[in-house]
């Protein structure tokens, strides 16, 4: 396993694991939630980093996290 793929699952669980928090709340306060806290607390690398996992395969990303992402890469490319 690359160290590329090792930091891609890395991101990935705490992506998850943020966007875990969030499920009890209705479904666009969740993702609007995440958006906000990869936008407070990740660094500019690890946000383009999960971005790009997710524009590939996205491979393990839950689908709460996964709508946040591709959110957060909508409001980051602007």
């Amino acid at each position: 396993m690359s160290s590329a793929s090792s930091q891609d699952e890395k991101l990935v669980r705490m992506a998850n694991q943020i966007a875990q928090y969030f499920t009890s709340q209705p479904h666009d306060q969740a993702v609007a939630g995440v958006v906000e806290h990869l936008r407070s607390f990740w660094t500019p690398k690890m946000r383009r980093q999960i971005i790009d996992h997710a524009a590939g395969d996205g491979a393990g990303l839950e689908p709460l996290t996964l709508e946040a992402v591709q959110q957060l890469a909508v409001s980051s490319s602007g």
